[in-house]
C-alpha cells in the first residue's frame, strides 16, 4: 500500500527540526533554506505553524508545466530528474501548495523526494506532526470530525427556493413521537 506524508499542523511546535534534518540529508548542511520542507508561521493570533511539503499529487501540476518532463512519478513519488531539468523554475510557480523551493546557491529546484520512501523529517519530528500514512486513510480524520460535528448539532438552517427553513434535531431522551 502506497504511503503519503501527512502534516498535522495542530501538533507542530514550529521547532523546524524537520527543515534541518532535510537540509542535512540532501545537502550535508545545517541550512533550513535548502530544505524541501518549510514551516510557515502565521501571527499574531491565533499563532499557526504549518509545515509545507510536497504532497505528491496524483496529477502533479508541476510535472504538467515542465517543458523537459524532468518531473516524473516513480513508485508514487514525483521525482525531479537532475539530468533533464533546465532550471526554468516553472514548477516552483505552478505548485498550488508552494511546496517546491528555489535557492540562490542551487542550480535546481528543491523538491521533496520522500527520501526514497523513508523521510528524515518524519523520523526527526519530535511531536509527530509529520507522519507517513497509507493512502487509503487520507481524509479519515476529517470524515470522523465531520460525523462528530453533526452529533453535536441541535438544528440546521438552509434555504429552499429562497425561503429560510430550520430542521430541529431531537435531543436524546426528549424525542417527540
Amino acid at each position: 500500500m502506497p504511503e503519503r506524508l501527512a502534516v498535522i499542523p495542530e501538533l507542530c511546535s514550529g521547532c523546524r527540526i524537520c527543515e534541518v534534518a532535510c537540509a542535512i540529508k540532501h545537502f550535508g548542511l545545517n541550512n533550513p533554506k535548502k530544505a524541501a520542507i518549510r514551516v510557515v508561521l502565521a501571527y499574531p493570533h491565533p499563532v499557526m505553524r504549518m509545515p509545507i511539503v510536497c504532497c505528491q499529487c496524483k496529477v502533479p501540476v508541476c510535472a504538467k508545466v515542465c517543458p523537459t518532463d524532468a518531473l516524473r512519478r516513480n513508485n508514487g513519488i514525483v521525482s525531479l530528474s537532475e539530468e533533464d531539468c533546465i532550471s526554468c523554475l516553472k514548477c516552483v510557480e505552478a505548485c498550488p501548495f508552494g511546496a517546491i523551493y528555489a535557492h540562490e546557491d542551487c542550480d535546481l529546484p528543491i523538491k521533496c523526494d520522500m527520501c526514497s520512501g523513508d523521510p528524515e523529517c518524519v523520523k526527526k519530528c519530535p511531536l509527530g506532526a509529520l507522519r507517513l500514512i497509507p493512502e487509503d486513510t487520507i481524509g479519515e480524520s476529517k470524515r470522523i470530525n465531520n460525523i462528530l460535528s453533526y452529533t453535536q448539532m441541535k438544528e440546521i438552517e438552509f434555504y429552499e427556493r429562497g425561503e429560510k427553513k430550520i430542521i430541529h434535531y431531537a435531543e436524546i431522551g426528549k424525542e417527540e413521537l
